[in-house]
């Protein structure tokens, strides 16, 4: 299974002309290879997209996504990385999204795409990540 981060489907949702291309490259070989799953907040970072949950869930079933609620493991991993990022001076409070994210990659022994990997390099060692070279 591979997780996909909201920022990648978003880039393909939206048609981004910076982003786009490369996120749906990566999708394409992504689902190639194995499972493509987003988990409860990636669905709920989604459905600002969206006025029906329907259309979500329509959206979801044509990109071939799964959705994999998060074992109690991931979510307490998630916390203790997101302690030791505020500890260590972080002082961003959206971000938590990301924690929940990087902790269910790592619980699940999964690779997780994502085009901005920066804070899942640092809190989530194990997670073997897709993400462009740049970052």
């Amino acid at each position: 299974m591979i997780f996909i981060d909201t920022n990648v489907l978003v880039d393909v949702i939206d048609n981004d002309p910076v982003w786009g291309d490369w996120s749906q490259r990566q999708l394409d070989t992504a689902a190639a290879l194995d499972d493509l799953a987003i988990n409860d907040v990636i669905y709920a970072e989604l459905a600002v997209g969206y006025d029906d949950p329907k259309e979500l869930d329509a959206m979801i079933v044509r990109s071939g996504l799964i959705l994999v609620p998060a074992p109690r493991i991931a979510l307490f991993l998630a916390d203790k990385a997101y302690q030791r990022y505020r500890t260590a001076g972080g002082s961003r409070t959206g971000v938590l999204a990301d924690f929940y994210i990087g902790a269910q990659a790592l619980a699940a022994g999964s690779q997780l795409l994502t085009r901005d990997p920066r804070r899942y390099r640092t809190y989530f060692h194990g997670v073997r990540l897709i993400s462009p070279s740049v970052n």
